[in-house]
């Protein structure tokens, strides 16, 4: 059953990431339980890893979802190499590194994830959406947001790296730049109706999609939704359809 499971959703490919912001295993599991793996991926951060450690990233894939872990490794180039090659053994579809370690770390971070033999995604952050160009001038970068952003995925992919997590309105920039494979996975995405919380960089699933971005992370709409199943039914709905028209 279960295989069945993972490759219809390997098959479907969904564009939904559904970020799991919980502190304890027992509460991500529970959710995730009501969500269907052939409409959505899942990803887990640092606290809930924190709190929940390995074993809640295998149970989810074991439950036939594609897990993105959300870690932002960040160090020295052994350190980072080991890291993402123990990440990629638990059977994850995606993991993430921050831009800003260099080339020499990123690099190090593709031969730990070759060494696992699993082959996970492997992308990298550029500016957190929760910065606009005000925070990024008080941690002294004083160029441009979206130049930064451009430099630092421009560095991941000569790195090798696979893609980028970025907002919404980098994307197109960001797609024309470094070509319709290299992966744009965005977070900060809200339907219309739904609160910006602590995102400042934002956009509808919809508009994401017409700006180039290939994946999108999506947590509280749904996972704070009254019906959390019929919420990523809608998404996914809409983004069906525009991917048919």
């Amino acid at each position: 059953m279960i295989d069945t499971i993972q490759i219809d959703a390997v098959q479907a490919d969904p564009k939904i990431i559904v970020a799991l912001d919980y502190a304890d295993a027992a509460s991500a599991l529970n959710f995730a339980q009501g969500l269907a793996p052939s409409l959505c991926r899942v990803k887990v951060g640092k606290e809930l890893f924190t709190a929940a450690g390995p074993q809640l990233v295998e149970a989810l894939v074991s439950q036939g979802f594609g897990v993105f872990l959300d870690l932002k490794f960040h160090d020295i180039p052994h350190t980072v190499a080991k890291a993402c090659e123990a990440a990629s053994r638990l059977g994850v579809w995606m993991l993430n590194v921050h831009a800003s370690g260099g080339v020499a770390m990123m690099q190090a971070a593709r031969e730990g994830v070759e060494k696992s033999n699993r082959m996970p995604l492997l992308i990298a952050v550029t500016v957190l959406t929760s910065m606009n160009q005000a925070t990024l001038n008080q941690i002294g970068v004083a160029g441009d947001l979206q130049q930064q952003v451009l430099n630092l995925a421009a560095l991941t992919q000569q790195a090798g790296l696979d893609g980028v997590v970025c907002s919404a309105g980098e994307a197109p920039t960001l797609r024309s730049s470094l070509g319709q494979d290299f992966c744009l996975v965005t977070p900060g995405i809200r339907p219309a109706e739904a609160s910006l919380d602590d995102q400042k960089r934002v956009a509808t699933p919809l508009e994401a999609l017409q700006l180039g971005s290939s994946y999108l992370v999506i947590g509280r709409p749904i996972t704070q939704a009254k019906d959390p199943l019929l919420a990523l039914q809608a998404i996914h709905s809409e983004i069906e359809a525009y991917q048919n028209s």
